[in-house]
């Protein structure tokens, strides 16, 4: 009984929490979608593509281990089980020769801190934390202040 009345609560309290989140709306009131008036059912047209830099200075970081920023372009990157376009410039062996920063010597460690001969398979899909810029109008607002000992 008492497990019962528990997760009763337990219930009631996540709903108030839900309720008192605001919601994103519309002028009509209603949810605000990036999919804008198109129905869920509704094939929409894709969006343009972003433009990406093609080449640029690195990005300051805003925070405390950021992964750094990609300042060009990466589109038709192959970053798979197999290949990873990325070390092609940014391995130890080839970043001297293509100009490009050297892959950090925490990507060869494991989660046990032995350190391996290769990229660390927790860290060779880059894109998972390393993202390009784009030139494009927020999405939502943004008050972000970087780390002032950052700047």
């Amino acid at each position: 009984m008492k497990k019962l009345i528990g997760a009763m609560l337990a219930c009631l309290m996540a709903g108030s929490l839900m309720a008192a989140v605001p919601e994103i709306t519309n002028s009509t009131g209603g949810i605000k979608s990036e999919r804008g008036s198109t129905d869920l059912a509704t094939e929409a047209d894709p969006a343009p593509l972003k433009n990406f830099r093609k080449d640029g200075d690195i990005y300051d970081r805003q925070y405390m281990h950021q992964p750094p920023l990609i300042p060009h372009d990466i589109r038709n990157y192959e970053v798979d089980n197999k290949v990873n376009k990325c070390l092609a410039c940014h391995s130890f062996k080839n970043a001297s020769a293509m100009k490009a920063p050297k892959i950090s010597p925490t990507h060869f460690e494991t989660r046990d801190g032995m350190t391996l001969g290769e990229v660390s398979p927790r860290r060779y899909f880059c894109l998972q934390c390393h993202v390009p810029q784009a030139d494009a109008k927020p999405l939502v607002g943004n008050t972000f202040k970087p780390v002032e000992a950052l700047n």
